[in-house]
């Protein structure tokens, strides 16, 4: 059994290890003990360390104090890594420099959620959910930004894209995914190559902003009110090592399928990219038209 540690005291006067309350709060607003409701305690995180039950370990059990922080200060550092058993959300597509609001609900994630804050790191991982291999080979870092906890404990995490990476290996902790994972970059290229790419880079997002512009009104306040206004063009395209800003802004928004989202995610070739968001600009683009073709013929016949 171990040193109570971080003792706190809840309003109806039992006292935990602050760690093991938060982790019993995770499942249930109720204290472990007389099961009194706690969302007040939940909605506030105000849980304020009992100086005095804080006063007798330290003077009573010093040495057993010392070993539960340096075990406590090695858990912090391992879960600090971030490039091994870094923590997975498995949930949905997620592309670096757009926002991901997520609402957090299971306990297996609040405990995820709360030890990226801990840390410091404020960083996860973002990948699909796949049949066989259990998580996407292609993910994305996601940065915390924010934090919103309600009364009965879930929160609402507001996150943006950082990174891109692919999966090495994954395995679980406490209930949720983690995964050893390299980092992806875009390949730069120069002269000639690199002129090409910067007349593609222009004319795609040209195209891109040409398609968002022909959307109904509705539908651009709806993508807008999740994703935010649409990055500007970037002077310098491969400045980034993920790629323009824009470019996964409007993958994001495009109606794709996870399976091709995943698949452009992967690409480390930002020519590549460009041309598929291209090809995928123009075919929905064609049924755009017909779809609007049928609806005028329809109109003039009546």
């Amino acid at each position: 059994m171990r040193l109570l540690f971080e003792p706190v005291t809840t309003p109806c006067g039992h006292t935990f290890c602050l760690k093991c309350l938060e982790r019993c709060l995770d499942h249930a607003p109720h204290c472990p003990l007389c099961k009194d409701k706690l969302s007040e305690l939940l909605a506030s995180r105000n849980f304020n360390i009992t100086i005095l039950a804080e006063e007798l370990i330290f003077q009573y059990l010093s040495d057993e104090l010392t070993d539960r922080k340096r075990i406590y200060d090695e858990e912090m550092l391992e879960l600090s890594h971030l490039t091994r058993d870094v923590p997975i959300f498995v949930c949905a597509m997620a592309f670096p420099t757009v926002p991901c609001p997520l609402h957090v609900f299971e306990p297996r994630y609040r405990l995820m959620i709360r030890r990226c804050m801990e840390t410091g790191t404020k960083r996860f991982g973002m990948c699909l959910s796949a049949e066989h291999a259990g998580i996407s080979e292609y993910g994305c870092m996601l940065e915390i930004k924010e934090v919103r906890t309600f009364p009965d404990g879930s929160s609402v995490v507001d996150a943006i894209g950082i990174s891109r990476f692919r999966v090495l290996s994954h395995r679980h902790r406490d209930g949720y995914n983690t995964a050893d994972i390299e980092y992806l970059e875009d390949e730069k290229v120069e002269g000639p190559e690199y002129e090409e790419l910067a007349a593609l880079h222009d004319s795609v997002y040209q195209q891109s902003v040409s398609w968002f512009a022909s959307l109904q009104d509705h539908m651009k306040e709806q993508i807008l009110s999740h994703f935010g206004l649409m990055p500007d063009r970037e002077p310098e395209p491969q400045s980034n090592p993920s790629g323009p800003a824009w470019s996964w802004w409007i993958l994001a928004v495009l109606p794709l399928e996870r399976k091709a989202q995943l698949a452009i995610l992967g690409m480390t070739s930002l020519k590549e990219r460009l041309l598929a968001i291209r090809r995928i600009l123009v075919i929905i683009t064609r049924k755009m038209n017909s779809r609007q073709e049928v609806v005028n013929n329809r109109e003039r016949n009546n």
